[in-house]
């Protein structure tokens, strides 16, 4: 059974993209303001602290990576700035890589060096040879 394809208008394409957009941002702004009530305004990783307009830089985590688990009392989140929370999301997905790999706990999760190739520039041997 074939289905049949409307293509929007632009103005159509718009207002769906406003609507998901602002259905967005109020799932997100009602644990975020909760969490910045119930938190110091202090990133989790580095405590860094947080003030006036630069806390828009501050994010809440979800400490079991489930956005939908919102619980009032703010047990999972935490607070992280974007520079710890964009490590902890890779982090999670190296750890994620290496269990698919299933590698040794020793070895490193990025073994790719970029720079090695200088080494032979310098006439020097890559400390990992």
């Amino acid at each position: 059974m074939a289905k049949s394809h409307r293509k929007l208008s632009e103005d159509e394409q718009n207002r769906i993209v406003a609507k998901m957009l602002k259905e967005q941002k109020e799932r997100q702004g009602g644990y975020r303001e909760q969490a910045l009530k119930l938190f110091p305004w202090v990133c989790a990783r580095c405590m860094r602290e947080f003030e006036g307009k630069n806390v828009r830089e501050l994010t809440v985590h979800h400490i079991d990576h489930n956005h939908d688990n919102n619980p009032a009392d703010g047990s999972n989140w935490e607070l992280l700035c974007l520079y710890c929370h964009d490590h902890e999301h890779t982090r999670s997905i190296q750890e994620d890589r290496a269990d698919v790999s299933h590698s040794s706990p020793e070895e490193e999760l990025l073994s790719h060096s970029p720079f090695a190739a200088l080494a032979d520039r310098f006439g020097k041997k890559p400390e990992n040879q």
